[in-house]
């Protein structure tokens, strides 16, 4: 899907230029969606398998892969997760949400809480909501000062640029949504019961800063693009393209480690031999 990797941000990125209801390239029925969707599922399995392996192995150049989500309340972060990563062995998987920073966090850098949650060597992580929240939130709402606004913006390259130095793959997705859908999806939650639990009242109160958002999210995502840490703003109205697209970027990202499976480092043939008289 050649077409997701078109939704790379880059230096002249303009939010307003991305229809959250395009569906770039598709047009399925729900039946073509279902195989296409899963088209893939046993090169993913083996991917993540050889990624594994390898670490085990301790192969030469081994890395690891980080996805980032970000968006509006409602965006459909938790759907990308639990339906892109069906493939995948949930225990290879890292999978961190940050919400509001406790006292604790407050009290250090803003990346503190971010750094034990980097993916590990032969590991997949997936971030639901990240360091970008502190550029995001904190600059919507003044939390912080402008000057410390724009050290984040560094501090993020240069963190992302230190995990791509280890071999770290990462991919870095902003559901793009409309604000109608937003509402759709709000109002969806406060008339089904079993929903309740979804819904939250500051949602509301973020909503009445959607411009806001706007901005700041364009300009995050300009600052941060990078060879070694693209973003992707992927038209998220659509659920079924945005989780088809998500899916896609995480393969061609593994399909780009060229992984084979590890040798062994002991004489194979001996160890039939033995194994056959055990």
């Amino acid at each position: 899907m050649e077409e997701a990797l078109s939704h790379r941000v880059g230096p002249d990125f303009r939010i307003a230029d991305v229809d959250p209801t395009s569906t770039p390239g598709f047009e399925w029925d729900k039946e073509d969606w279902e195989t296409e969707f899963h088209e893939h599922d046993d090169e993913l399995d083996e991917l993540q398998s050889k990624l594994y392996a390898n670490a085990r192995a301790e192969t030469p150049g081994t890395g690891g892969l980080l996805l980032v989500l970000q968006g509006m309340d409602t965006a459909g972060k938790g759907g990308v997760v639990r339906n892109v990563f069906q493939a995948f062995d949930p225990e290879l998987l890292e999978i961190a949400t940050f919400g509001k920073p406790t006292p604790e966090e407050r009290s250090h850098d803003f990346l503190w809480r971010i750094r034990p949650h980097e993916p590990a060597v032969g590991q997949i992580a997936i971030f639901d909501r990240s360091h970008y929240e502190d550029v995001l939130i904190q600059r919507v709402h003044q939390m912080a000062p402008a000057e410390e606004i724009e050290r984040r913006y560094g501090a993020i390259v240069e963190f992302e640029r230190d995990m791509a130095n280890r071999g770290i793959r990462i991919i870095k997705v902003m559901l793009h949504i409309s604000k109608d859908f937003q509402k759709e999806n709000l109002l969806e939650r406060l008339e089904d019961p079993e929903k309740y639990w979804k819904y939250n009242p500051g949602d509301l109160d973020e909503r009445e800063h959607w411009v806001e958002y706007m901005e700041a999210y364009e300009t995050a995502l300009r600052r941060t693009s990078t060879d070694s840490a693209p973003w992707y703003c992927i038209p998220g109205d659509r659920k079924k393209y945005a989780r088809m697209a998500v899916k896609y970027l995480v393969l061609d990202a593994l399909r780009s480690m060229d992984l084979e499976w590890p040798e062994a480092d002991f004489d194979v043939e001996a160890e039939l031999e033995r194994a056959r008289k055990a």
